[in-house]
């Protein structure tokens, strides 16, 4: 299921453990290790779930979660921390936290955790539509014109990517790096090919709405309708 998962966490070995544990069941995840590149993930992108650490270098992890929630952010916060006192856990609680798991822990009950906060999560706000196209991440199940398109995971993981930032122009590498999880090299074509075919797929039953930018990357409709 390819959710898109934000992980707070300047501690590199936890990080790499955590994010390949959940990379491995089919999450999608964007790594930061501290405060401020939390915060910024926090007010430039969507998430359906956040992965926070308490202790950051810069904004800490309880600031970044109740300037989350009085901007009016909805995203279910996990707070993975080594603060275990009852005092501390109530704090993050109320501050805004769905769910708390205190350092050490196991990946199977950090993932069960993980799996049950996304199950929690109303249906509607899995449910991607542009123009008549339809991601619905609560079924995998993608629609145009109200006929079912025959997606491929990582053909599904794009289109979320786009469905993410509609009239949004996104870099080659921006793409690659977010749907592929991987460094781009600049030499690969494998971007346009999943391009190719999604497109292909979706024109069979419309015109295309993802448009190539010269020299820059892909666009999901278009750029000058984007609001600032």
């Amino acid at each position: 299921m390819p959710f898109h998962v934000l992980l707070v966490e300047d501690d590199a070995e936890i990080a790499e453990f955590v994010a390949q544990g959940l990379r491995e069941e089919g999450l999608l995840v964007t790594s930061t290790s501290d405060g401020y590149a939390g915060r910024d993930a926090l007010e430039s992108s969507s998430w359906d779930l956040v992965i926070l650490d308490w202790w950051l270098p810069g904004a800490d992890g309880l600031t970044l979660l109740r300037r989350f929630r009085e901007s009016g952010g909805i995203t279910p916060v996990l707070f993975l921390t080594a603060r275990d006192a009852v005092a501390q856990r109530v704090e993050g609680l109320n501050a805004g936290a769905d769910d708390y798991l205190c350092k050490p822990f196991a990946f199977d009950e950090l993932l069960a955790r993980v799996q049950a906060l996304l199950r929690r999560t109303p249906r509607d706000q899995f449910a991607w539509r542009f123009d008549d196209l339809v991601l619905d991440l609560s079924v995998n199940r993608a629609e145009r014109a109200g006929h079912v398109l025959p997606l491929t995971t990582r053909e599904q993981a794009l289109l979320h990517y786009f469905l993410r930032y509609p009239n949004e122009i996104l870099s080659r590498m921006r793409l690659y790096e977010h749907v592929w999880q991987e460094q781009f090299d600049g030499l690969s074509n494998t971007l346009e090919v999943h391009v190719m075919e999604l497109r292909r797929k979706m024109e069979a039953h419309g015109p295309r709405l993802i448009q190539t930018v010269r020299g820059t990357g892909y666009v999901l409709g278009n750029p000058e309708a984007k609001q600032e």
